[in-house]
């Protein structure tokens, strides 16, 4: 009778633990991980290391962004890469200007996943628009206690009728809305890339993930790195910044 009394108390606690983790709101998790690291507003100062197993590459950047439809990237170092910038518009809205032949060019939403400025990220990481939040379904998968935070692992489907080239993803995101890991699966659900934090420290007024490193997979020894060494928040930021004449000719 103390035996079946335990099972049923077992029983009844995992049913309860389950119940409270499909109350979680994993679509809202994913939301607030893409506020938390855009901000209303946003200005920061960069590193990009790009890595192959025979060459080895930096690049200085500034980035500025306004809501979840506006960034602006730009190259500011080495001396020929400089000038080289990305402005994003609204979702799959995006031209980059290229000052040798100086000209701006809209990328087509095909080429949202092609490789930017030879990095491992694509046009569509750097954009990092909320796509992933309206365009996907998000289920909870498990929830993981890692160095005293709550870790919520949390599988986003595309829709059926979306323009996604990925199968899945995968996020990684802990309690304060840090996202720890970000995987990204193809249409035969094969892990063909993964972001990780290497470092979090705490800028403009929260802990944010300052070293990052996108692995290939399929790639051995490739990787791209991008260390922030300034982060500002909710600074005014304005609207003329997010312009075509601005990519062209800066006034930041």
């Amino acid at each position: 009778m103390r035996i079946n009394s335990f099972l049923i108390f077992v029983t009844l606690l995992l049913t309860q633990q389950s119940a409270a983790a499909s109350g979680i709101d994993a679509k809202g998790i994913i939301r607030d991980a893409i506020d938390h690291f855009r901000g209303l507003t946003s200005y920061s100062e960069m590193t990009m290391t790009i890595h192959r197993p025979d060459w080895e590459r930096s690049m200085s950047m500034n980035a500025w962004s306004s809501g979840s439809k506006k960034t602006l990237v730009r190259v500011t170092a080495p001396p020929r890469d400089a000038g080289n910038a990305t402005l994003v518009l609204d979702d799959n809205k995006v031209w980059s200007y290229a000052p040798k032949i100086n000209r701006v060019i809209r990328i087509p939403s095909s080429m949202m996943s092609q490789s930017w400025m030879g990095s491992d990220f694509s046009n569509k990481d750097i954009s990092r628009t909320d796509e992933i939040v309206e365009q996907y379904d998000h289920t909870l998968l498990r929830t993981d206690d890692i160095e005293g935070h709550k870790v919520y692992i949390i599988e986003s489907i595309p829709h059926e009728e979306a323009a996604i080239v990925w199968g899945k993803e995968i996020s990684h995101v802990r309690d304060d809305y840090v996202e720890l890991e970000h995987h990204f699966l193809d249409q035969d659900m094969q892990t063909v890339k993964i972001l990780k934090t290497l470092d979090i420290q705490k800028k403009g007024g929260r802990m944010f993930a300052v070293h990052q490193r996108m692995n290939m997979l399929e790639k051995e020894n490739e990787w791209t790195e991008i260390s922030v060494q300034q982060l500002d928040f909710d600074r005014e930021i304005p609207d003329y910044l997010f312009t075509q004449s601005n990519l062209r000719n800066p006034r930041e």
